[in-house]
């Protein structure tokens, strides 16, 4: 049965989440020709969102800004705890560790949507940390790594696009600048006018998640 909670990682179409070497630049950083400039698109519940176009594809990369009440430590351990996500990122289903070293972690992710089938990748992640002024910064990066993962499984769509970033600046003793980037192809025919609307009405929504999450007690006491 599908569930349908409210609204989500991509409300209507609407993939996303964890983890790469390479910057989420990847075509516009190697050609900045190959994209157009970020245009503001929406400010709702205190995030700013972004997009741009790629090249040839009709669906949009976004980029999105948004402060959470809590230090970048504590953020920074909510998104890298994803074994956590099925308890409170909106339609993931399943998330499982299968490889984590010092710095990165190869994860298998499915997504129970609502109107289409359900959707899996396998992301290969990669974070690191660096001295600011008011705390440490984290920044995390990933891509696919299906050839990493689980075989493709009847009845779920493989999404073999999904890249992106978070970089979580702290602006106050427990403050955090979140400045998320994705770029997701869909896994199927789904119309790009509906996966880009939905998009923005899932980014808020996790930034929504995460927000709640972080002031739960198991992440609530960290600091700096």
């Amino acid at each position: 049965m599908k569930r349908h909670p409210a609204s989500a990682c991509l409300a209507g179409f609407f993939l996303f989440l964890l983890a790469s070497q390479a910057s989420i630049g990847g075509q516009c950083d190697n050609d900045p020709s190959a994209c157009t400039a970020w245009v503001k698109v929406a400010t709702k519940d205190g995030v700013v969102i972004c997009s741009r176009t790629r090249a040839g594809s009709p669906i949009k990369e976004f980029r999105s800004v948004g402060e959470i009440a809590a230090s970048s430590k504590a953020v920074f351990a909510v998104l890298d705890d994803p074994e956590a996500y099925p308890s409170f990122m909106p339609y993931t289903t399943e998330c499982r560790i299968l490889r984590r070293t010092r710095n990165s972690l190869i994860t298998y992710q499915r997504l129970d949507l609502p109107l289409v089938s359900d959707r899996d990748y396998t992301l290969r992640s990669s974070h690191s940390k660096k001295a600011g002024p008011n705390g440490p910064i984290y920044r995390i990066l990933w891509k696919p790594a299906n050839n990493l993962g689980p075989g493709r499984k009847p009845g779920v769509q493989r999404v073999e696009v999904c890249e992106g970033s978070w970089v979580l600046e702290p602006t106050g003793a427990n403050t955090t600048r979140a400045t998320y980037v994705i770029y997701s192809g869909t896994g199927g025919a789904i119309p790009a006018f509906i996966a880009n609307s939905g998009s923005q009405i899932a980014i808020r929504k996790v930034f929504d998640a995460i927000r709640k999450e972080a002031r739960t007690p198991k992440y609530a006491g960290l600091k700096g």
